[in-house]
């Protein structure tokens, strides 16, 4: 897919960037290029006040159908919005789990009671989302969730209990949707469901996880008999796998292109410093970051040609390679982030110690390759469902 920008196209460009210089400046400049992968813990509560000031200027869901309050952008122009907010230095979202994941997927599978009772929330960026999905014995092998909820006996309440892992921003989030066992004896996909859980109760707790950062974005969710209503079923009992491929399928969306733009203000920053340093007269470090240029392009383009598909959920070839390849090219880059600092890459200037840009960068990106299935997984997928090759074989225990 060649996206081309016509003049309107171009005028919305121009909108875009003006209104981010006008309003990520005064008490927002010191956000610019903060609160991305392995900084999330940075200004929570100021990028929240963020949030509240992109939805004034119904910067959130740009890309969603204007029946549920969205701006109903074309592709082009959504391109043109995440592009724009990432070259700006936009920091990371607090409400990127709602507005691309939860978003859709309640258009997708919600019911109108339920789209007109969340949407608002996440639009107006009062209301903060993580996600339910992994296990300490389901990380990469999603379909083995063992958290189970069952009706009570009024049937008005779904009670759940379990543990979910690695829960970016459960901290900080309002709601989390839970991939959870509905069915007893049930195994795989089969019995399970798409549970929307409020996190303001006793029976949940919350527990975070020290990274090799130091920071704690990430989190384990621990439910006692945690409650939820049952109109915050999506779906029906035991379409909780259909769901949940559909919304990994939306995370393969527009904002992809944003995620590179990040990745791209990342390969600046090591490239300004090679040639500061005099790094980039060394032709292999010179060669490492032409090849770190040429495969950014090829993501982009990959991206791109997910586009050029129906955005319904559905995972085409393009986007099952996407995981994989995003995550091995920023693995490579932090390392190729190190060489490039030398032997500053393993100095801490002073007390307090803080790690700087890139030595960040390189600390988190020892995790791309595992978190949202490993690139073992990865391929096996690629193999199986997108190749059609015969499955792994698998022995029960």
């Amino acid at each position: 897919m060649k996206i081309g920008f016509s003049a309107a196209d171009e005028a919305f460009r121009q909108e875009v960037a003006q209104w981010l210089a006008e309003h990520l400046d005064g008490e927002f400049a010191a956000l610019r290029f903060r609160g991305g992968p392995g900084d999330e813990h940075s200004y929570p509560e100021e990028r929240k006040a963020w949030e509240r000031e992109l939805a004034s200027g119904a910067w959130i869901g740009v890309g969603w159908a204007r029946e549920h309050g969205g701006r109903g952008l074309s592709i082009s122009q959504q391109v043109i919005f995440h592009e724009e907010y990432a070259r700006a230095g936009g920091p990371g979202r607090m409400g990127h789990i709602g507005e691309g994941l939860v978003g859709p997927t309640l258009a997708a599978f919600g019911t109108p009671t339920q789209q007109q009772r969340l949407l608002p929330g996440i639009l107006d960026g009062s209301q903060y989302w993580c996600q339910g999905y992994s296990e300490p014995g389901a990380g990469s092998d999603l379909a083995n969730v063992q958290t189970r909820a069952r009706l009570d006996d009024s049937g008005e309440h779904w009670l759940i209990s379990g543990q979910k892992v690695w829960t970016s921003l459960a901290h900080e989030a309002d709601w989390c949707f839970v991939l959870a066992r509905t069915e007893p004896g049930s195994q795989g996909h089969h019995g399970l469901s798409f549970l929307l859980v409020p996190m303001a109760q006793d029976n949940i707790r919350v527990q975070p996880i020290q990274q090799l950062t130091g920071t704690s974005e990430f989190n384990e969710v621990f439910f006692d008999q945690a409650v939820t209503h049952a109109d915050n079923l999506i779906g029906q009992p035991g379409d909780g796998w259909k769901i949940a491929m559909a919304l990994l399928g939306f995370e393969r969306g527009v904002s992809t292109l944003g995620q590179q733009m990040q990745f791209q203000n990342e390969l600046d920053e090591v490239i300004r410093i090679a040639r500061t340093n005099g790094a980039a007269q060394d032709p292999l470090l010179r060669q490492r970051i032409a090849q770190a240029w040429a495969g950014l392009k090829v993501l982009r383009y990959n991206s791109l040609r997910m586009l050029s598909g129906p955005q319904d959920g559905n995972l085409g070839r393009e986007a099952m390679i996407y995981k994989l390849a995003w995550s091995t090219w920023h693995s490579d880059l932090g390392k190729l982030a190190m060489d490039v600092l030398g032997d500053a890459a393993e100095i801490l200037d002073a007390a307090p110690y803080q790690l700087n840009r890139l030595q960040s960068l390189f600390l988190f990106t020892r995790s791309d390759t595992l978190y949202g299935g490993s690139n073992e997984i990865q391929r096996n997928v690629i193999a199986e469902r997108a190749l059609g090759m015969p499955r792994e074989v698998r022995v029960n225990g």
